[in-house]
């Protein structure tokens, strides 16, 4: 079944250069692939696939598993169109519950918890697991659920839209982009794994701080009118620099840049201001002393030594100096109203002290501490589950599993005696460098038939 499959939809060359030399010939603009192709194209198709699933179960409703960190996802545009509420189903619903459906593949979300069969649906139920309940609290939706993408809410594909242009999705939000949607695209020559849109950057902000360090994004170029209006600086202590006016750092955040320094600063300039900041810098590490003189008589009015109360506020300060924003944020740093791309593990060098945890918490972006939400480690678990599984199943195999013993002994007899004429039957065309047609498959396959014919009706029966 899989060689009649493979070859009778598929025009192959056994050798590439003479493939080519033969469609010269002819004249053909019919394309040719090699086995090598045809089978390595596969073979990524399947990995890809593997890869977007993450490793997703195609029989089990996820919902027993609860708010999974990720998972492949899908919105039935059947059952939950515009105008009503927005609902996600895990693959296997997608598989056993909504097939036939109109549906939206979401690619993968955090923290969902499948909604199929719930009170999202009204009259449906879900058929692999009924009992849930009518709504999952914790899930966050977006267009996405309804088809739509990007902040011109198109669908994707768009059949109105004639400009090539790939997708990208926000590790924040989670939305989908156009490239050219996103104020900024990635340096040249750069490779990043992940973006955060330009909404999601306007409401953490101080991820521009680390953006100036680790992000590979290039600005898209303004006009010079443009740009003299839109550029600011700021820096850790939010006082204006020498030179700017109070009440434009008081503009809203959006369509406002931020850059470390102006261009048009002499060299002597940029020292001096680097000076100063190494300056304040130091004085505010530095603790006062009426405080320092403070906590150690508090300390030592507790019964605690002069060496241990030394100790406590060495520690509390080098608790305060820890953190890896605060640093970052007294260098400058650029702030657009763009998004921004990011190489692998950047997340890794988010600041960890209890305050910077403390404000992912309130912006909800703790998940930005997991390397596990990431993408690539979602993908990476798809692979790794194939590979568990051991080598792929061969089709052959789990046909023959389902059936008796006499069936499983006709049909390896009749796979082998077709893999060995098709072997000979190619080898011919190997031998003479020349390609083989969809026409020459169907003739293989006929020939096959009509001796099998022959077969049978020289067979002479006999009773017992």
């Amino acid at each position: 079944f899989f060689f009649f499959f493979f070859f009778f939809n598929r025009s192959m060359a056994v050798n590439d250069g003479d493939a080519k030399g033969y469609l010269e010939e002819r004249g053909s603009e019919e394309p040719v692939l090699s086995l090598v192709d045809v089978l390595e194209e596969d073979e990524e198709l399947e990995e890809e696939a593997c890869a977007v699933l993450g490793g997703s179960d195609s029989e089990k409703c996820s919902y027993s598993e609860g708010y999974i960190k990720r998972q492949a996802l899908y919105a039935c545009n059947t059952c939950t169109p515009k105008g009503g509420e927005p609902a996600g189903i895990c693959l296997a619903c997608s598989y056993k519950c909504h097939e036939g459906h109109e549906l939206f593949e979401l690619y993968t979300k955090r923290n969902f918890r499948c909604d199929c069969g719930n009170g999202k649906f009204k009259d449906f139920e879900c058929k692999i697991f009924p009992e849930k309940e009518r709504v999952n609290a914790v899930n966050k939706y977006n267009d996405n659920f309804f088809g739509l993408y990007c902040i011109c809410k198109r669908p994707y594909p768009d059949p109105e839209d004639e400009v090539p242009d790939e997708m990208i999705q926000c590790v924040v939000c989670e939305d989908w982009f156009h490239g050219r949607h996103l104020g900024a695209v990635p340096a040249e020559n750069t490779d990043f794994q992940e973006m955060v849109c330009q909404s999601c950057m306007g409401r953490c902000s101080f991820l521009w701080a680390y953006a100036a360090q680790l992000a590979v994004t290039k600005v898209t170029p303004l006009s010079g009118g443009d740009l003299e209006a839109e550029l600011k600086v700021k820096v850790a202590d939010d006082r204006p620099q020498e030179g700017i006016k109070q009440e434009n750092r008081k503009t809203p955040r959006n369509n406002k840049h931020e850059v470390k320094l102006e261009e048009s600063q002499s060299q002597e300039q940029k020292e001096e201001a680097t000076a100063k900041r190494e300056e304040k810098t130091e004085q505010h590490n530095k603790p006062s002393t009426s405080s320092c003189a403070d906590s150690k008589l508090e300390a030592v009015s507790n019964g605690e030594t002069s060496n241990e109360a030394e100790k406590q506020h060495d520690v509390k300060n080098a608790k305060v100096q820890e953190c890896k924003l605060q640093v970052l944020k007294s260098q400058g740093f650029l702030e657009k109203d763009s998004a921004t791309y990011w190489p692998q593990g950047w997340r890794s060098k988010l600041c960890t002290c209890q305050k910077c945890k403390h404000l992912y918490s309130t912006l909800e972006v703790t998940f930005l501490l997991e390397e596990s939400d990431t993408v690539l480690a979602y993908e990476n678990k798809g692979k790794s589950s194939q590979e568990e599984e051991g080598e792929r199943r061969d089709p052959l195999m789990t046909a023959l599993s389902h059936m008796d013993r006499v069936q499983q002994v006709e049909l390896i007899y009749e796979y082998n005696d077709l893999k060995t004429e098709l072997k000979d039957y190619l080898k011919r065309f190997a031998d003479e460098g020349k390609v083989v047609t969809r026409e020459d498959i169907q003739q293989f396959f006929e020939e096959l038939q009509a001796k099998k014919r022959r077969r049978l009706d020289g067979m002479q029966y006999y009773c017992s």
